[in-house]
């Protein structure tokens, strides 16, 4: 599934769209050069399913969990980390529930400790300021009923 993006309110608006379809225990890569709206996303994500509070980037401490309702989301953003293995001193494995919903930005560095995503969201710059292509890909079943219903 591809969509263009134009605006920043757009990105936040196909995350919400996700967050809607988001079943429990995903886990959600997102793919992307700087700045190519993967934070914009799991801001809207995260609003989707009805947080209010502040959505930060956890670029300089990895990352950040939103309790909403009865749901937890962990954000990840691995980019400043320097070996994958400070993944298991942090106790990654731990938030890998089967019922938290994992957002990872830059998984790729975080290859070996992470679990494998349900959904890839690639995130990527268009030509001459035309907006973001966000490409969704379905990995496993899960993520396949959620990219049906979203595309629906």
């Amino acid at each position: 599934m591809q969509r263009t993006i134009k605006t920043a309110t757009a990105m936040r608006k196909l995350g919400g769209s996700l967050a809607r379809v988001c079943a429990s225990g995903s886990i959600i890569y997102l793919q992307g050069d700087l700045g190519a709206g993967k934070t914009t996303f799991v801001r809207g994500f995260l609003r989707g399913l009805g947080y209010l509070r502040k959505v930060s980037s956890p670029t300089f401490n990895l990352f950040e969990i939103y309790q909403v309702k009865d749901q937890i989301i962990c954000h990840f953003d691995l980019y400043r980390l320097k070996h994958p293995e400070e993944l298991a001193y942090i106790g990654i494995a731990d938030y890998f529930t089967g019922k938290n919903i994992c957002l990872i930005e830059w998984p790729e560095y975080g290859k070996g400790f992470l679990q494998r995503e349900d959904l890839l969201c690639k995130f990527d710059f268009l030509p001459k300021g035309g907006g973001r292509m966000v490409e969704i890909s379905a990995i496993s079943p899960k993520g396949r009923k959620m990219v049906d219903i979203l595309d629906a």
